[in-house]
Parts: C-alpha cells; sequence; structure tokens
C-alpha cells in the first residue's frame, strides 16, 4: 500500500552559505575551548584570506555573532569574545535539541513568562534607538516573510531586541539561553498547521511594537502573551498528555 505522507518524512537541504560556515567555525573554537572571552580575532583581511572568502563574508558573520552579544568589535582593539552568550551559543545556532516533553513545557512557560515581563519593560524603559533597533529587526523578519522563508533568526532577532530594550540583562542573557531551542522545535513540530500563518506573527509583531512606542506596559505585555499563546497552548497540551 503506497504511504500518501511519504512526502512529510523528508527534510528541505539547506546549503550553507559562506557565512554560515564562518559562524559555524567560529562557534566551534568558542566552544572547544580554543577561543575564549577576550580573545581577540585576527583582523578581517587575514580572516578572510585564511578561509579563503571574501572580506564581506567575514564582516557579516562577524555582526550577525556580534548582534547576538557573542562577539564585540572596540575601538582600536578589533573583534574580541564577547563573555555574555556563550553559554548560550550552542543552542543559538546548532541543530534542534532533542528535548523531552517535560523540559519542553518547563521552557515555554519559562519564556512566556520572560517575554511579557520583558516588553513591559521595554515599553518603561525604550530609549529612541531601541525603537530603531527592534524596527529594524522587525523590517528584516517582514522581508523573509513576503518572501515566503523560514524566518527564525529574524524571529529571535525581534524578541531579543525587546529584551535589550527591557534594560534587564539578565532576561536577554536568560532568553539566548531556551527561546532558539523553543522556537526550532515549534516549527519542527509544525504547530501553526491550524492556519495561523507568519503574517498574522508579523502583525502581531507589529503591535507589539505599537505598544512598546506609545510606552503602553500592560499593553505591551498583553500582545505578547497572545503573540506567544500557540506554543504556550501547545505545551499544556503535552502536560494534559502526561496526566
Amino acid at each position: 500500500m503506497k504511504n500518501p505522507n511519504v512526502l512529510s518524512n523528508f527534510q528541505e537541504i539547506r546549503i550553507e552559505s559562506p557565512v554560515d560556515k564562518i559562524i559555524r567555525q567560529i562557534r566551534e573554537l568558542i566552544t572547544s575551548g580554543q577561543l575564549k572571552p577576550g580573545d581577540k580575532l585576527p583582523p578581517e583581511r587575514k580572516l578572510a584570506e585564511k578561509l579563503g572568502v571574501g572580506r564581506s563574508n567575514v564582516r557579516d558573520a562577524i555582526k550577525k555573532l556580534e548582534f547576538y552579544g557573542i562577539l564585540r568589535t572596540l575601538p582600536q582593539s578589533g573583534t574580541i569574545v564577547a563573555g555574555m552568550g556563550i553559554s548560550a551559543l550552542e543552542g543559538l545556532i546548532s541543530d534542534v535539541l532533542k528535548i523531552e516533553n517535560s523540559d519542553f513545557i518547563s521552557l515555554v512557560e519559562t519564556r512566556v513568562l520572560m517575554e511579557t515581563e520583558s516588553a513591559k519593560l521595554a515599553a518603561m524603559r525604550r530609549t529612541d534607538q531601541d525603537i530603531e533597533d527592534i524596527k529594524e529587526a522587525l523590517e528584516a523578519y517582514e522581508r523573509k516573510v513576503k518572501q515566503n522563508e523560514q524566518a527564525v533568526e529574524e524571529d529571535l532577532m525581534f524578541h531579543l531586541k525587546i529584551a535589550e530594550a527591557s534594560k534587564n540583562m539578565v532576561l536577554k542573557t536568560l532568553m539566548l539561553i531556551i527561546t532558539p531551542d523553543i522556537i526550532n522545535n515549534f516549527i519542527q513540530l509544525d504547530i501553526c498547521k491550524d492556519g495561523r500563518t507568519r503574517l498574522d506573527a508579523l502583525n502581531e509583531h507589529n503591535i507589539i511594537l505599537d505598544h512598546i512606542i506609545a510606552q503602553k506596559p500592560e499593553e505591551a505585555a498583553e500582545a505578547m502573551r497572545l503573540h506567544l499563546k500557540d506554543v504556550f497552548d501547545y505545551s499544556q497540551s503535552l502536560r494534559e498528555q502526561q496526566k
């Protein structure tokens, strides 16, 4: 008998770009201990020559890792490995972790608590620069969505920029640790198959940002809670199955 669902067993083949490969090498050097917090990276030109890629690829990889707090470029000092975010590196740009349902439930509950508080604090404490940074992350997400492409990293960037605007760096660090794997597992399991689309998520992102700009903390927190409703409801359904 033919299996009508056989296509669902296949996964899209992802071809790594030079930027992805540079990030993977830096990740492996950090996680293996060959690069430690405070260590300085070679200049872009030398690094590009060693890797056999263009300087623009090296620059893009460094910029992305700076965004996540993995690297930091200092005036007259070059690019160094930052302390914050190192423990989150594996979860941030590695393959999806196979975690138990009970762990996933706890992670989701923690994420909802952190992100609603993060949005609330961001609405209270954000600066004009924070608004620009959140808008930039949202525009990157919107571009991917309108091209009908996966936007996992762009989604994460949007949420991290809100955490930065909260001025609570502990929140940001904790989100770096737990959020990437939640997002990846959520997409991997195709939980949004009930009709909710990335365009819906984009609209929700805009609503959250509007409340943060208007400095309405309670509204921002509620908008974030509604945005995370799908993943929260799914985690609770897993809890019910375990009873």
